[in-house]
């Protein structure tokens, strides 16, 4: 087929004399990606706010007559979600309608379309996993990063969800980022069960996580030693490789820490056609609206490399 013809078939259609094309993507598309990074959820208001509330303390010694000790709630960071509206359309012009390319032109453009919302979703959600330790794009309640050594407790206190000193990826740093997540406190100082889910790493990594997670043994080395990560099934949720990771060192681990990452959608995408007055032009749109962020930073923790 001559150069600059399109055809994802072996039939490609003609659209005017020695032009051929066929509606459809050149290229076969990852599959949906955002969605291993983040909670999916719905929403009916223009913005969403999530208050975080402390729970209880250890109890006290109680003295022989003496009194009860009571404790109370106290209000911690509010998080707010707020939607944000995406669209994208395209035009069939009136004389491509007249010389009958409307089939032909608009399922090929409706499917470009389609590409590029999913395109643009992913990259969304990638965005603050590549901005880890920024707070252009995202903070968390307590006004820091995704990443922090410092995020701050509402009594008091700090707890970190970043690798220090940050390092490569590798058996050693994996499992010392998943006892640090073991070691989450709660905003009184008790310990909760947070552990590990799945693993988060860009195409670069992807032959490496695999080395390190699923080896019998332990990995690049000539110890007989059983690989614990998989002997006690440390991530659960196994691998996730996302192409939209622009950082090549760093990784993340989702743990299972309610109300983590979260997405938002306050309006599904939406497919819309409608025919200009003035121009006869066919114009069809897609619009999406809703948020990407966090609430609790024990939802996410990570490494940008060494």
């Amino acid at each position: 087929m001559p150069a600059g013809i399109i055809s994802t078939g072996s039939h490609p259609k003609l659209l005017w004399p020695g032009v051929r094309a066929v509606w459809g993507q050149v290229y076969d598309e990852h599959e949906t990606e955002y969605t291993d990074l983040y909670e999916i959820l719905d929403s009916d208001n223009a913005y969403e706010e999530e208050v975080q509330v402390t729970p209880f303390g250890l109890a006290a010694v109680k003295t022989e007559g003496g009194s009860m000790t009571y404790d109370s709630e106290l209000q911690g960071p509010v998080q707010r979600y707020q939607h944000v509206a995406y669209s994208l359309g395209y035009i069939v012009t009136f004389e491509e309608l007249r010389d009958n390319q409307y089939e032909y032109v608009a399922e090929r453009r409706a499917k470009s379309n389609a590409r590029s919302i999913q395109q643009t979703l992913d990259t969304l959600g990638a965005l603050l996993y590549n901005n880890p330790t920024s707070t252009t794009y995202f903070t968390f309640g307590d006004g820091l990063a995704m990443l922090s050594a410092s995020h701050t407790n509402t009594t008091g206190g700090t707890f970190s969800n970043l690798l220090s000193p940050g390092a490569d990826l590798s058996e050693t740093a994996l499992e010392d980022l998943t006892i640090q997540i073991m070691g989450f406190q709660d905003d009184r100082g008790n310990y909760i069960r947070i552990m590990p889910k799945s693993l988060h790493v860009p195409r670069q990594e992807w032959y490496n996580a695999n080395r390190i997670l699923k080896s019998v043994l332990q990995a690049d080395t000539a110890n007989n030693n059983i690989n614990v990560l998989k002997a006690t099934n440390a991530i659960p949720k196994g691998i996730k490789l996302n192409h939209f990771f622009t950082d090549a060192d760093a990784w993340f681990i989702r743990t299972d820490c309610p109300y983590g990452m979260q997405m938002f959608w306050r309006d599904k995408p939406m497919f819309d056609q409608d025919n200009d007055f003035d121009t006869k032009n066919a114009k069809a749109v897609t619009y999406f609206r809703g948020s990407f962020g966090g609430t609790d930073p024990r939802g996410v923790a990570g490494s940008v490399g060494g």
